[in-house]
């Protein structure tokens, strides 16, 4: 039993390491103490560190491959980033370890954009891409509390005004309108997507005005269904 006990504590041992190595590698920062979590998985460790507050961190990531099915050349990202095009030439499956992601099809958050959260995508069609050119990323911060945003008819927020708190499939059921010219988002993250039931063309809304709908990157007012972004 003695020897068993030393073979797990040498185990354990050489897991802390290779996780702390990687922590320090992703992070640039040394933890002082760390605990193994139930899953024994690399990337869900939960690191506790003792500074001046006591917090628990995992590491946020985003894998890219250029092949389907997690194959081929592959980039791994833990933060936001403008250019993706030196890392990888196309992108036809992702898996997200952890977090919320909005990917975009064109460098400096341009072009298409796709919502992302914790799974696996094997084909770019499996996030409803248009293609298989993903070329910059950015992490949804974490909001607690509630969500709560106002669209209008007209821009410059004139005309009729709808609030909204909670998801809408069907936004025309709702509002009588398919185009919303601005709006103004006072709590938490949303999408809005072109066509009903989260289908077509995604935009992400932080908190924040928008006068014209092109200030949220559409080419068009047209807004069939918006979803609020949960944790």
């Amino acid at each position: 039993m003695v020897i068993q006990a030393l073979h797990h504590l040498l185990h354990c041992a050489q897991q802390v390491s290779q996780v702390t190595q990687s922590f320090i590698g992703r992070t640039g920062r040394k933890p002082e103490v760390f605990w193994p979590s139930r899953t024994g998985v690399e990337q869900y460790y939960v690191f506790f560190i003792f500074s001046k507050h006591y917090n628990a961190e995992k590491v946020t990531q985003i894998i890219f491959y250029e092949d389907r099915n997690f194959q081929g050349r592959s980039y791994e990202c833990s933060g936001e980033c403008s250019d993706l095009h030196s890392h990888f030439s196309r992108c036809n499956s992702i898996r997200v370890e952890s977090g919320n992601w909005m990917v975009y099809e064109r460098p400096n958050f341009t072009g298409y954009q796709y919502f992302l959260r914790g799974g696996e995508f094997s084909e770019y069609q499996r996030w409803m891409g248009f293609n298989d050119c993903v070329r910059s990323c950015r992490m949804i911060p974490i909001t607690k509390g509630s969500h709560r945003l106002k669209i209008f008819e007209r821009p410059e927020f004139g005309g009729q005004m709808m609030e909204m708190t909670e998801d809408c499939p069907n936004l025309y059921e709702r509002f009588h309108h398919n185009d919303i010219h601005s709006c103004n988002v006072m709590e938490g993250y949303w999408i809005f997507f072109e066509h009903p039931n989260y289908t077509g063309r995604q935009y992400l809304m932080s908190p924040g005005e928008y006068r014209r709908f092109n200030e949220w990157g559409s080419i068009s007012p047209r807004v069939g269904s918006i979803k609020h972004i949960a944790m």
